[in-house]
């Protein structure tokens, strides 16, 4: 007798979970904000109608269009004459770079802690547990600043790492509850009794079983990196300058509330509803996986 008869009915576990997911009340204006700042960002070199590192001062401060603005400047122009459209856009691109990466790299880290520390248990759950810990009392926002600070010049690889070392703990200690109530399940037992190694126990059995809690830990969170990136670039201390930020152009903008709102007004309006776009996708998809509100 073999583990995989045993493995294969719970490797299905998520997509018999998604199909049994009633698919009503989507929230539809999330998706839509969504889909058009993955396309914006995704096509961003194409949606572009002017360099968004290069301005002219002879443009500076140009009104949006439906301020009786210019055409050419859809959604006006900042300080130094560059459009803010294409910032807007680039600004996209950025968001989602860094928030992927952020969300995978942490995601991957925190699962695979969370696998050992449910698991094993004993020795290696207390270090584990510990280590997380420390990570999780300390207040990683400061010291996100101030390692940005401390290793000049700022960079988007040097944030998203820094990002990474701090959020990978969310991860570990929600998972790793799961992980120690699904160690004691009747199909892990069996599995081990069938000769199945750890490894296999881990990623065949336990793995597909916590995949529903982690992709909406992993959507959350993106929400959270977003917001993140955009303070530490009004900061001064993310996506270095002139280079297009969502934070950077809010930052641009501060300055000039009272004659050229617009600059700070239209990433902050981007900001706000790709972050509450994400965080009610979330909630959303942690009420339809979860089998306690199936029937809500």
């Amino acid at each position: 007798m073999t583990a995989t008869p045993v493995a294969a009915p719970f490797r299905r576990t998520l997509w018999q979970r998604l199909r049994a997911v009633r698919w009503r009340r989507l929230p539809l204006g999330s998706l839509l904000i969504l889909g058009i700042v993955v396309f914006a960002g995704l096509l961003a070199p194409l949606l572009e109608t002017h360099d968004p590192v290069i301005g002219s001062l002879r443009n500076a401060r140009q009104k949006p269009f439906f301020l009786d603005g210019n055409f050419d400047y859809i959604l006006g122009t900042d300080h130094q004459g560059r459009d803010i459209f294409s910032r807007l856009l680039g600004g996209a691109t950025v968001s989602l770079i860094i928030g992927i990466s952020v969300v995978a790299g942490a995601g991957t880290i925190g699962v695979f802690v969370a696998l050992l520390s449910g698991y094993f248990r004993g020795w290696v759950d207390q270090l584990l547990s510990r280590i997380t810990d420390t990570f999780l009392a300390v207040p990683f926002l400061l010291v996100a600043i101030a390692l940005v600070a401390a290793l000049p010049p700022p960079s988007v690889v040097k944030l998203v790492s820094i990002l990474i070392v701090f959020l990978w703990t969310g991860y570990a200690r929600v998972l790793r509850g799961e992980v120690l109530r699904i160690r004691e399940a009747d199909f892990v037992r069996l599995a081990e009794i069938t000769g199945a190694s750890a490894l296999r126990v881990m990623v065949w059995h336990i793995l597909p079983n916590i995949a529903n809690t982690f992709i909406v830990l992993l959507t959350l969170q993106l929400g959270q990196t977003i917001l993140i990136e955009a303070a530490l670039s009004f900061l001064g201390l993310g996506v270095p300058p002139p280079n297009p930020s969502w934070g950077n152009m809010v930052a641009d903008g501060r300055d000039y509330l009272t004659v050229a709102w617009w600059m700070a007004v239209i990433p902050s309006v981007a900001i706000i509803l790709t972050v509450l776009s994400v965080n009610m996708l979330g909630d959303w998809l942690r009420i339809r996986l979860d089998p306690k509100f199936r029937e809500l």
